[in-house]
């Protein structure tokens, strides 16, 4: 098992010789298998002639560091579009393989779609020739990683917001791949957007607040925004929320356009809006941009909250006292611990779900903005995990 996330996994008839599976009390070993391989760096050790006590302690080997757990196996980090720079999903998920690499020694690849992701499949295939396990990350992945496990049944894969389960399969969610070499990483993205929606509200003088949405029409923005509408709610149900969306699927170019973002954002502070929370990706600094420029150019302080990463350390020194506080999303949580898990041969098909209870959703006190609201958050936190509060996952 991956830790103690929650696991939404099946069972797989052992006849079937299949990559790897998972259920709580199942688990078999993947094909790609390195717990054998030879360390080409480690010093020989000959037994025949053990050394005196006395020898002197440069004959010796030098001391090597210890190992970490299990064997370090070779990943293939394929980013969504726009890559690594976006000061969110994707650096979230390059920050969780330099920690793998920190801590597992594990040695990675990472390559970016292009501009239109038509070239996903090759990429996926790339990673595959040279790594034991793929990692996609976003859903976008899906298909794709379902035609390339299919060709490579000896690599893992994981795929970021998809869970990689066909929900329709007789007898219950079965692996969307056929040899059972696929795993699902997805967030409760609602939880945390329940937070700092009760943020939003409490730090909020206007009675308007508004949400920026990266691309609507396939479910997952939605999450954010229904969260976000909960969290407002809890607070004050009369205050009024703006949401639009940079652009609807099959567009994806919301998520990489932060212009067109700033000018959303501008006019939601010109209507009143004094907190505005995005989940658009790279498109979020021009949030953070109009926040400056609306705040300089009214004389009256208006808010951004940032998303996935903790963005009042990701951008310019300038745009830090604006940013009340970020929705996080452990995307890197994800990327080291499905890592570590393959390393160890613990590699389980199925979906694992990152939510408040595992800290794989939460909020960040970064410039110290939301102290005073703190006990408060946490208090909705516990009644979330409790099961008291129950979020949405799609806006009213």
């Amino acid at each position: 098992m991956i830790k103690s996330k929650q696991m939404l996994a099946f069972g797989v008839v052992a006849a079937l010789g299949l990559a790897a599976c998972g259920s709580d009390s199942d688990t078999a070993d993947t094909d790609t298998d390195t717990s054998e391989a030879p360390a080409e760096d480690a010093p020989e050790t000959d037994t025949s002639e053990a050394p005196a006590e006395d020898a002197p302690a440069e004959d010796a080997p030098a001391e090597e560091e210890a190992a970490p757990s299990g064997d370090a196996i070779s990943v293939g980090l394929t980013y969504d579009i726009g890559g690594r720079g976006d000061q969110s999903f994707n650096d979230s998920a390059f920050a969780g393989i330099e920690r793998a690499e920190a801590e597992l020694g594990t040695p990675y690849t990472d390559l970016v779609p292009n501009d239109d992701g038509s070239n996903r499949g090759e990429l996926l295939q790339l990673q595959a020739d040279e790594n034991e396990l793929v990692i996609g990350v976003g859903f976008l992945f899906a298909d794709e990683v379902v035609e390339a496990a299919a060709d490579n049944p000896d690599t893992l894969f994981a795929v970021i917001d998809d869970a990689m389960l066909d929900f329709e399969a007789e007898g219950g969610p079965a692996s969307r791949c056929v040899d059972g070499n696929c795993a699902g990483l997805t967030f409760a993205e609602e939880q945390g957007s329940f937070l700092v929606g009760v943020a939003a509200a409490l730090q909020s003088e206007t009675g308007t607040v508004g949400f920026l949405g990266g691309v609507s029409g396939f479910g997952l923005i939605e999450k954010f925004e229904a969260g976000f509408q909960a969290g407002v709610a809890a607070i004050d149900p009369e205050i009024e929320i703006i949401a639009q969306y940079v652009t609807a699927a099959p567009d994806f170019d919301g998520f990489t356009a932060p212009d067109r973002a700033r000018e959303i954002a501008l006019s939601m502070y010109a209507d009143g809006a004094d907190v505005v929370y995005h989940a658009a990706g790279g498109s979020g600094a021009g949030l953070f941009e109009a926040a400056l420029e609306q705040s300089e150019s009214s004389g009256s302080k208006v808010w951004a909250i940032g998303v996935d990463s903790d963005q009042y350390n990701t951008v310019d020194a300038a745009l830090q006292e604006y940013i009340l506080t970020s929705m996080l999303k452990r995307v890197d949580s994800a990327v080291f611990e499905i890592t570590e898990a393959a390393s160890n041969g613990e590699f389980e098909a199925g979906n694992v779900i990152y939510d408040l209870s595992v800290d794989g959703v939460g909020y960040s006190t970064s410039g110290g903005f939301v102290d005073a609201y703190v006990d408060q958050l946490e208090e909705f936190k516990a009644q979330i995990i409790d099961g008291t509060i129950t979020v949405p996952t799609e806006p009213s």
